[in-house]
Protein backbone atom coordinates (compact mmCIF):
# COMPACT_ATOMS: atom_id res chain seq x y z
CA UNK A 1 0.00 0.00 0.00
CA UNK A 2 1.31 3.64 -1.00
CA UNK A 3 1.58 6.15 1.47
CA UNK A 4 0.43 9.75 1.05
CA UNK A 5 2.33 12.74 2.61
CA UNK A 6 -0.64 12.87 5.11
CA UNK A 7 -0.23 8.98 6.18
CA UNK A 8 3.43 9.58 6.49
CA UNK A 9 2.97 12.61 8.49
CA UNK A 10 0.27 11.34 10.84
CA UNK A 11 -1.90 14.44 9.91
CA UNK A 12 -5.76 13.46 8.62
CA UNK A 13 -6.17 13.15 5.07
CA UNK A 14 -8.12 15.51 3.01
CA UNK A 15 -11.43 13.02 2.51
CA UNK A 16 -13.07 15.94 0.42
CA UNK A 17 -10.54 14.84 -2.68
CA UNK A 18 -10.97 11.28 -2.30
CA UNK A 19 -15.14 11.24 -2.74
CA UNK A 20 -15.22 9.92 1.22
CA UNK A 21 -17.79 11.40 2.93
CA UNK A 22 -16.74 12.57 6.67
CA UNK A 23 -19.03 11.57 9.60
CA UNK A 24 -20.53 15.02 10.96
CA UNK A 25 -19.44 13.82 14.57
CA UNK A 26 -15.85 14.03 13.86
CA UNK A 27 -14.19 17.28 14.58
CA UNK A 28 -11.01 18.35 13.13
CA UNK A 29 -8.93 20.88 14.74
CA UNK A 30 -8.56 23.61 12.99
CA UNK A 31 -5.56 25.67 11.80
CA UNK A 32 -4.67 28.36 13.88
CA UNK A 33 -6.25 31.93 11.69
CA UNK A 34 -2.73 33.71 9.97
CA UNK A 35 -4.27 36.95 9.98
CA UNK A 36 -4.41 36.78 13.77
CA UNK A 37 -1.63 36.79 15.84
CA UNK A 38 -1.29 34.08 18.04
CA UNK A 39 -0.34 34.46 21.70
CA UNK A 40 3.17 34.45 22.94
CA UNK A 41 3.99 32.11 25.35
CA UNK A 42 6.09 33.97 28.50
CA UNK A 43 9.44 33.49 27.68
CA UNK A 44 12.27 35.26 28.95
CA UNK A 45 15.13 36.78 27.19
CA UNK A 46 17.52 34.31 25.78
CA UNK A 47 14.92 31.21 26.71
CA UNK A 48 13.83 28.91 24.13
CA UNK A 49 10.84 26.92 24.28
CA UNK A 50 11.96 22.86 23.98
CA UNK A 51 12.19 22.09 20.21
CA UNK A 52 11.88 26.18 19.13
CA UNK A 53 14.01 26.27 15.87
CA UNK A 54 14.20 29.40 14.39
CA UNK A 55 13.29 30.04 10.55
CA UNK A 56 16.33 31.59 9.70
CA UNK A 57 19.76 32.74 10.92
CA UNK A 58 21.09 35.85 11.25
CA UNK A 59 24.16 36.57 9.55
CA UNK A 60 26.85 39.75 9.43
CA UNK A 61 26.64 41.09 5.96
CA UNK A 62 29.75 40.28 4.11
CA UNK A 63 30.56 44.05 2.74
CA UNK A 64 28.51 47.40 4.37
CA UNK A 65 26.31 49.45 2.66
CA UNK A 66 26.81 51.36 -0.31
CA UNK A 67 26.66 55.40 0.61
CA UNK A 68 23.28 56.90 0.01
CA UNK A 69 24.70 58.81 -3.32
CA UNK A 70 26.54 55.91 -4.42
CA UNK A 71 23.32 53.56 -4.36
CA UNK A 72 21.13 56.36 -6.03
CA UNK A 73 23.20 56.67 -9.09
CA UNK A 74 23.83 52.61 -9.10
CA UNK A 75 19.50 52.25 -9.02
CA UNK A 76 19.25 54.90 -11.50
CA UNK A 77 21.81 53.09 -13.93
CA UNK A 78 20.07 49.85 -13.50
CA UNK A 79 16.92 50.93 -14.20
CA UNK A 80 18.54 53.25 -17.73
CA UNK A 81 20.50 49.52 -18.80
CA UNK A 82 17.09 48.26 -18.38
CA UNK A 83 15.06 50.67 -20.63
CA UNK A 84 18.12 50.45 -23.10
CA UNK A 85 17.61 46.36 -23.54
CA UNK A 86 14.12 46.68 -23.46
CA UNK A 87 14.50 49.44 -26.63
CA UNK A 88 17.51 47.09 -28.19
CA UNK A 89 14.86 43.91 -28.13
CA UNK A 90 11.99 45.69 -29.38
CA UNK A 91 13.90 47.55 -32.21
CA UNK A 92 15.26 43.96 -32.74
CA UNK A 93 11.83 42.45 -33.34
CA UNK A 94 10.74 45.39 -35.18
CA UNK A 95 13.21 44.91 -37.87
CA UNK A 96 12.43 41.01 -37.87
CA UNK A 97 8.53 41.95 -38.13
CA UNK A 98 9.56 44.81 -40.93
CA UNK A 99 7.85 46.90 -38.91
CA UNK A 100 8.10 50.75 -39.18
CA UNK A 101 8.83 51.35 -35.87
CA UNK A 102 11.88 49.21 -36.22
CA UNK A 103 13.81 52.53 -37.35
CA UNK A 104 12.49 55.09 -34.28
CA UNK A 105 13.57 51.89 -31.93
CA UNK A 106 16.87 51.40 -33.48
CA UNK A 107 17.32 55.49 -33.02
CA UNK A 108 16.11 55.02 -29.33
CA UNK A 109 18.25 52.48 -28.46
CA UNK A 110 21.30 53.86 -29.54
CA UNK A 111 20.69 56.86 -27.20
CA UNK A 112 19.39 54.64 -24.77
CA UNK A 113 23.15 53.53 -25.07
CA UNK A 114 24.70 56.87 -24.86
CA UNK A 115 22.60 57.50 -21.31
CA UNK A 116 23.30 54.09 -19.58
CA UNK A 117 26.98 54.56 -20.34
CA UNK A 118 26.65 57.77 -18.36
CA UNK A 119 24.64 56.24 -15.66
CA UNK A 120 27.12 53.31 -15.27
CA UNK A 121 30.31 56.38 -15.32
CA UNK A 122 28.08 57.93 -13.05
CA UNK A 123 28.24 55.56 -10.37
CA UNK A 124 31.89 54.69 -10.73
CA UNK A 125 32.38 59.34 -10.23
CA UNK A 126 30.09 59.41 -7.29
CA UNK A 127 31.90 56.54 -5.40
CA UNK A 128 35.23 58.04 -6.36
CA UNK A 129 33.99 61.58 -5.23
CA UNK A 130 32.13 59.78 -2.04
CA UNK A 131 35.40 57.86 -1.26
CA UNK A 132 37.69 61.03 -1.55
CA UNK A 133 35.51 62.98 0.32
CA UNK A 134 34.75 60.74 3.21
CA UNK A 135 38.08 59.11 3.53
CA UNK A 136 37.53 55.54 3.01
CA UNK A 137 40.51 54.32 1.47
CA UNK A 138 42.37 51.26 2.50
CA UNK A 139 45.61 52.13 2.50
CA UNK A 140 47.34 52.70 5.95
CA UNK A 141 48.89 56.20 4.83
CA UNK A 142 46.08 57.74 3.02
CA UNK A 143 46.01 61.39 2.64
CA UNK A 144 42.46 61.25 3.71
CA UNK A 145 43.27 59.43 7.21
CA UNK A 146 46.49 62.02 7.47
CA UNK A 147 44.09 65.21 7.21
CA UNK A 148 42.14 63.65 9.71
CA UNK A 149 44.71 63.49 12.01
CA UNK A 150 45.61 66.71 11.43
CA UNK A 151 42.22 67.86 12.11
CA UNK A 152 41.91 66.04 15.24
CA UNK A 153 45.31 67.46 16.97
CA UNK A 154 44.24 71.05 15.52
CA UNK A 155 40.72 70.41 17.32
CA UNK A 156 42.68 69.30 20.63
CA UNK A 157 44.62 72.11 20.91
CA UNK A 158 42.28 74.45 20.52
CA UNK A 159 40.42 72.79 23.17
CA UNK A 160 43.79 72.91 25.81
CA UNK A 161 44.27 76.47 24.57
CA UNK A 162 40.44 77.13 25.68
CA UNK A 163 40.77 75.11 29.32
CA UNK A 164 44.30 77.03 29.49
CA UNK A 165 42.49 80.15 29.08
CA UNK A 166 39.58 79.34 31.76
CA UNK A 167 41.73 78.67 33.91
CA UNK A 168 44.20 81.85 33.98
CA UNK A 169 41.05 84.12 34.29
Amino acid sequence: MLMGTAERRGAPADDGATGVAEEPSAVRPQAPDRDIPAAAPDTRAGERQPGYRPLWREEPARRRRMPDPVRTAAVRAVLVVAVTLILAMVAFLCTLAESWLAFPMVLGSVAGTVVATWGVLDVWVTRQVWNQRHGVVSVPSSTARAMRRERRRARRQARAAERGRGRIG
